[in-house]
């Protein structure tokens, strides 16, 4: 501990790490932790749990928020203006958004196993910048065959963004807290898709300026919103409780971390060995996940880029740009809605059972299909 952490321990201002008031196995719930779970927990922790979702929350949220910022601005970008430009034709939109997805789920694997390898405060924050100049340079694309170069290498680097960050946020939080904030930060991504399409109709009126059509300006306004948001990751990013070096953090509060993580019965970073290898590709979870997962993206992220092609096509009557941008943002509201609902209750009334959401949810989308 710091000389700061011994005094005040010593004057009795601040309870050491072991004091099982501070931070205990079971927490009674109360009416108020239906509404926020840190209200019903002693002073020190709430303290705790203020910085840690101020820095890692904050950041994890608005980190995914330019992930689908710079991810879902090519379907805007291709209803303004880039279809006519670089003379696309017949299925070049879903090649893009295809070679995107290899890139996606190239990266995604490689990237968690260089995590047990390089601080998450490194490599995030590094693979986002590499996303955001990469989205930049989408502006001077001349032909589609650089289109997908650029598309490729922006889902390579993507990839290590949501797991990534899952893997952190899973490392801090505990049973009764974890779903709300993990919905928290999922529910960012589809806010910024609504962005994307308002920001499109708002960067459009920019169309010309500096040589640069209004497609263009999307790509060159993403950059500039990401890199600040990508920059402050190196400091925000609290690494893990074991290792964690987070200046917003006191010596105790890093304490109670790792005593909160042995409550909740997980274990410290193993090497990976053939058994552990052999348990994780023999475990049913990942399989069913991974296809509820798969009905999940296909029953609800293709929506709204179909209902913008779809308004750009008609006829009767005929869209301008602002329209066909703004009007498939709904769909985004509702799932905005619905994610937190489904957190909160998983975290509440259902006592921290994650199946009974996901179960529904994926059924609902099987028979939306």
């Amino acid at each position: 501990m710091s000389k700061k952490d011994v005094t005040e321990t010593l004057t009795g201002t601040v309870r050491p790490p072991d004091d099982d008031s501070i931070i205990k196995e079971h927490v009674q719930q109360n009416w108020r932790s239906y509404i926020w779970d840190t209200l019903d927990k002693s002073p020190e922790e709430r303290q705790f749990l203020f910085k840690l979702d101020a820095a890692l929350l904050t950041f994890a949220s608005l980190g995914y928020f330019i992930k689908y910022l710079d991810q879902a601005n090519i379907n805007n970008a291709f209803v303004s203006g880039m279809k006519e430009d670089l003379d696309l034709y017949r299925d070049q939109l879903n090649y893009m958004t295809a070679i995107w997805t290899v890139g996606y789920v190239v990266g995604q694997i490689p990237s968690n196993v260089i995590l047990t390898r390089v601080r998450p405060s490194i490599w995030i924050p590094s693979m986002e910048v590499t996303w955001t100049v990469l989205t930049m340079l989408l502006s001077q694309c001349k032909n589609v065959n650089q289109v997908y170069a650029l598309r490729f290498f922006v889902g390579l680097a993507e990839s290590t963004f949501y797991p990534g960050m899952q893997y952190v946020i899973g490392s801090w939080y505990r049973k009764d807290e974890l779903a709300k904030r993990s919905c928290i930060f999922h529910a960012s991504g589809a806010i910024a898709t609504m962005c994307s399409g308002f920001l499109m109709a708002a960067v459009y009126n920019l169309n010309g300026r500096g040589g640069l059509a209004g497609w263009k300006w999307l790509f060159v306004m993403d950059g500039v919103v990401s890199m600040p948001i990508a920059l402050a990751g190196f400091y925000f990013i609290p690494d893990l409780p074991e290792n964690t070096r987070a200046h917003y953090l006191s010596e105790i509060e890093r304490a109670y971390a790792r005593k909160r993580m042995v409550l909740e019965g997980r274990k410290p970073k193993k090497p990976y060995t053939k058994a552990l290898i052999k348990k994780i590709l023999t475990s049913w979870h990942i399989y069913a996940l991974s296809l509820l997962y798969v009905l999940f993206n296909n029953g609800n992220s293709s929506a709204a880029p179909v209902f913008a092609q779809y308004l750009k096509a008609s006829k009767r009557p005929i869209y301008t740009i602002p329209q066909i941008n703004v009007y498939p943002t709904g769909t985004y509201a509702v799932q905005v809605v619905t994610t937190l609902t489904y957190a909160w209750l998983s975290d509440s009334v259902l006592k921290g059972r994650r199946w009974p959401p996901i179960v529904f949810g994926g059924v609902r989308t099987f028979f939306q299909q």
